[in-house]
């Protein structure tokens, strides 16, 4: 869930005097000593069914993928039969860890981070690939229980939902966990062998695993109490089962990150696998052949923990483990910030052409968004941070670099629709029209109010991007009378000369957007 705090909220109590100087959402961080501590930051996840490093970059509350690479190993394949790890999977585990310390090394990379969780925890020759890895890469594995798993996924939430409450189910190989989150805290968390490795070992076949699924699930419900806020599905095997969804429904935007489904849309798609078949789904959706073996057994469990907890809805996290290790080592000053400002703000530090210019910018377009509520206000305030990065684009691709960008990208506290309402706006920052647009059917997303909002605030930026002499230099200043119909734009005299016939044209076409007579003063 997008952050919904009020806006004191937004800035630490030890921060006070640093709101009072940049305002509502306080003074950047990613440039403090204990944020650029985070800079880049490597873990690697050893799963049951899969390996996997990431290597974190960039401005730490918000952070880009600078490395991001999976290798399926099924550690846990057979484990419930032999009571040790799968001999292959165990020989190609150990290779990608030798892999991924060579190149964490060539990337400057601090000491890695990594954990092991159901396989390794649960297998008797555990202890043994533990100590073999650190002997031949030199990475400490850490071992951790299933509460600790939870803990870790749920923090992983948190650093892209700060705001978030509801329910988090970690889906794994070999296990399941649950965990409650509710003020920006990790609540009560429980571990289970729901896991579709696992439970392709349950005797009965499908009617065993029905009734040993049911039996579990009801114990985790005791355990768990009532959870009839969000779900947060966290794992691979629920990322594959969205992007089917996504499929089933034509739905345009392939962000598998804040993808909402409700619980009947999750009954319709298990009945499109069971329908379509493991074979046809791997080639039309782009899942991997060995997670979508394990997708038919994943969607038992779905079922089942849909109606067991009855969520009032359901979104994918592509947030989990190895995000909850880097929110595990942020301050709290930084966790309290919004990650999409704070990457926004990095953003415009590294690549804008004018860096700081775009809270000047915010400040100038504001007044055309008096009366909206502060989620808008965010948006309005990432759109400005964001206006001017893509410059390096060609200028015919420009706007649609920009929307492809931004919708895309990888950015915390956005829901769906608020990526498309900020990609249009930056579309229209560059653009007047977005009628020729290949991204038309993504436009649907948004109604018709925030279609015409994000046209405004685009076209705004267009406009006061052309009063930009200096970064923090009073660009001027708007009033807008809706119920008159009319936009005051105040520049000053120092300011005039700026006012050329682009910059008119620009205002004009602002001003029709709003409908409104526009009047220049000079001061």
């Amino acid at each position: 869930m997008t952050d919904t705090r009020t806006p004191a909220a937004e800035a630490p109590a030890s921060d006070v005097q640093a709101a009072e100087d940049w305002g509502p959402f306080g003074r950047p961080l990613f440039n403090d000593p204990a944020s650029r501590a985070l800079g880049r930051v490597g873990v690697i996840d050893v799963g049951s069914n899969s390996v996997r490093m990431v290597v974190f970059d960039g401005a730490a509350r918000s952070p880009a993928y600078f490395f991001n690479e999976k290798i399926m190993c099924a550690l846990g394949a057979g484990l419930a039969e032999t009571g040790t790890l799968n001999p292959e999977g165990r020989a190609r585990a150990l290779s990608a860890m030798r892999r991924f310390q060579k190149l964490a090394e060539g990337m400057d990379a601090p000491t890695l981070t990594a954990v092991a969780t159901a396989a390794v925890r649960e297998a008797s020759d555990g202890p043994d690939f533990v100590a073999e890895v650190e002997r031949e890469t030199g990475i400490k594995v850490h071992v951790i229980d299933g509460e600790e798993e939870a803990r870790l996924s749920a923090q992983g939430v948190l650093l892209g939902w700060p705001g978030a409450y509801g329910l988090i189910c970690d889906i794994g190989g070999s296990s399941l966990e649950l965990a409650e989150i509710h003020d920006g805290k990790v609540g009560k968390r429980v571990t289970s062998s729901l896991g579709p490795l696992k439970l392709r070992d349950v005797p009965g076949g499908k009617k065993g695993r029905k009734a040993h699924i049911t039996a579990v699930m009801e114990e985790l419900a005791e355990q768990m109490g009532p959870q009839p806020n969000r779900l947060f599905l966290v794992g691979g095997s629920w990322r594959a089962i969205a992007k089917i969804d996504m499929v089933r429904r034509g739905y345009p935007l392939h962000v598998l990150h804040e993808y909402r489904m409700t619980a009947k849309s999750v009954r319709d798609t298990i009945a499109y696998v069971e329908e379509q078949g493991v074979d046809a789904l791997r080639k039309s959706c782009g899942i991997s052949e060995a997670r979508m073996i394990l997708v038919p057994i994943a969607c038992e469990v779905l079922k089942r923990l849909i109606r067991t907890f009855k969520p009032h809805d359901i979104a994918i996290s592509s947030y989990g483990i190895r995000e909850g290790l880097l929110y595990e080592q942020m301050p709290d000053q930084l966790r309290e910030r919004d990650p999409l400002i704070e990457a926004a703000r990095f953003a415009e530090a590294k690549d804008a052409r004018l860096p700081g210019f775009g809270r000047s910018l915010y400040d100038f377009v504001l007044p055309l968004f008096k009366s909206a509520k502060w989620e808008r206000k965010r948006l309005v305030k990432a759109a400005c941070l964001l206006h001017d990065v893509s410059w390096r684009a060609h200028p015919d691709y420009r706007a649609e670099v920009c929307f492809d960008t931004v919708t895309r990208a990888n950015l915390g506290g956005l829901r769906h629709s608020e990526r498309v309402f900020l990609g249009l706006a930056l579309m229209h920052r560059y653009k007047n029209s977005r009628d020729d647009s290949r991204f038309g059917e993504i436009f649907d997303i948004l109604d018709e109010k925030a279609i015409q909002e994000a046209e405004v605030l685009g076209k705004a930026m267009r406009f006061g991007a052309m009063l930009w002499p200096k970064a923090d230099q009073k660009i001027g200043e708007f009033r807008l009378f809706p119920k008159k119909k009319e936009l005051h734009l105040i520049l000053s005299k120092d300011a005039e000369p700026l006012f050329g016939e682009v910059a008119e044209s620009r205002l004009n076409s602002l001003a029709r957007s709003l409908d409104a007579e526009v009047t220049v003063k000079i001061r």
